[in-house]
């Protein structure tokens, strides 16, 4: 039985291939249809003429662990076109682990002690199965929060029987259905971390058939180096490797992406390497004087001996309180930052890499957060795909849809085509835009008309539906279907 028809519009599938009128029935959680639908007894139509009809956007690269759970409306993600998250980035993830102290940074990006609960990663996928988000995601563990909850001081590498345990809470993980595994050897909790305690934790992703993504140890000036060690831990275990948010950051490495690249592209021909990347000339993490050189201008997002100085520049906080920038930074911790420090002909040359997928890497428990949280999406398909031109909106829709399913496994998901899931974009390609902006981050996205998560309305006319649809994607599922 039909129960939608999506009718007139123009659908660009995920493929990229091109644009091609259609008519979209759905029935359950699937397209039931394309082409010319013929009415349906008790089926409700949208009158779409005028609109682009895509999959929903997959946001490969989140920290919307603890979101899912306490906003799972998801406004900001599905105000954007997003129907899937993945979760666990950066090498945290809300789970394994039970905390009776303060997360150390940057775990803190994702949630205070009370709401790291859950000791088994199936714990966390079953509170999602018990109240299901409007999105869905598919979860990863991170690496570091493995190592808060196995090791009793962090300034070393993993012992034997240390990471021993990793394994075996890293294995129970993926037996939960966890997608693989993320590192942030950039952060404190990992930076001691040397390569073969990643390979040790990687080569359990093998015989899954998961996925391992990074967080560099360095984007910088050692960004070359940071890439050597990420390719050497996906041959050393034989996995897929995803390059986190790539990019190349503080003045003295502007334009060396045109370094980074070539040399990402060279080792796809010898091994399964992806990237994801944000349209954005500024990044957003825990307050740290290590960075505060690097960057042109920084914000504070959050402080919790401070929080009325959330949305706030760091030099006017240290000019009102009298003091230099550094020690303001100490009296702000812990605290969280947006740091201007890459530039924007680095973002383009990313963007426009053919392989890149579009990530938000947004911080939903930041209080006054980087817009890319609310526009990402539509950022990319408003001003660089129309304004900037920067490629063609089949291509910017792949970005987000077609090629990011293909590299997590999202079998079903990511295209349109009779059969697949209805996750379903709808929106207008002349007036799409992000309108979240740093003085004000949390305003939806113009454009957006309506999105569909496994067959039911999640946002419609500038609000949330109020319905529920979300699943927790777990591998062995994923697998199967691809079966």
């Amino acid at each position: 039985m039909t129960d939608w028809i999506l009718r007139g519009g123009s659908v660009i599938d995920g493929t990229g291939a091109p644009r091609f009128r259609a008519d979209v029935a759905i029935a359950g959680d699937r397209i039931a249809a394309l082409g010319e639908v013929p009415k349906a007894q008790g089926a409700r139509e949208i009158d779409v003429t005028g609109l682009i009809v895509a999959p929903g956007f997959i946001d490969v690269h989140t920290h919307d662990d603890r979101a899912l759970l306490a906003h799972p409306d998801m406004a900001a993600k599905a105000s954007q076109g997003v129907s899937t998250v993945i979760t666990g980035n950066c090498g945290v993830s809300l789970a394994p682990l039970a905390l009776d102290a303060a997360p150390p940074p940057p775990l803190d990006l994702i949630g205070e002690a009370a709401d790291y609960t859950y000791p088994r990663f199936g714990d966390y996928l079953d509170a999602l199965d018990r109240t299901p988000p409007a999105i869905n995601a598919a979860c990863l563990v991170g690496h570091s929060t493995l190592r808060v909850g196995t090791m009793p001081e962090l300034d070393r590498p993993a012992r034997a029987e240390e990471i021993a345990l990793m394994r075996e809470r890293l294995q129970e993980a993926l037996d939960a259905g966890a997608i693989g595994i993320s590192s942030g050897l950039f952060y404190a909790p990992a930076f001691h971390a040397p390569p073969a305690e990643i390979e040790a934790l990687a080569a359990v992703l093998r015989p899954a058939g998961a996925i391992y993504t990074t967080h560099m140890r360095d984007e910088a000036e050692h960004v070359l180096d940071s890439l050597d060690e990420s390719f050497a831990i996906g041959r050393g275990a034989a996995v897929p490797v995803v390059i986190s948010h790539h990019k190349t950051t503080g003045v003295a490495n502007f334009g060396r992406t045109a370094e980074t690249l070539p040399k990402i592209e060279a080792a796809m021909a010898g091994q399964e390497i992806s990237l994801d990347a944000y349209p954005y000339i500024a990044s957003s993490t825990v307050l740290r004087t290590q960075r505060i050189e690097d960057a042109l201008k920084v914000l504070i997002t959050w402080s919790k001996p401070a929080p009325e100085q959330a949305g706030r520049e760091l030099a006017d906080i240290a000019r009102d309180w009298g003091v230099g920038i550094l020690d303001a930074v100490e009296r702000l911790q812990p605290a969280g930052a947006i740091y201007w420090m890459m530039d924007e002909a680095d973002v383009q040359r990313v963007l426009a890499f053919p392989p890149t997928m579009i990530g938000s890497d947004g911080l939903p428990h930041d209080v006054h957060p980087h817009p890319r949280l609310w526009g990402t999406f539509p950022r990319v398909l408003g001003h660089y795909c129309r304004d900037v031109g920067l490629f063609d909106l089949e291509t910017a829709v792949r970005k987000m849809t077609g090629l990011s399913a293909a590299r997590f496994g999202l079998k079903g998901r990511g295209i349109v085509a009779e059969g697949a899931y209805a996750d379903l974009a709808v929106f207008d390609s002349e007036t799409v835009i992000d309108r979240a902006s740093f003085a004000e981050p949390t305003l939806p996205a113009a454009g957006i008309a309506h999105v569909f998560v496994n067959g039911r309305p999640v946002w419609s006319d500038g609000r949330a539906s109020g319905e529920r649809p979300g699943r927790a994607l777990r591998r062995q599922r994923l697998q199967a279907e691809a079966a």
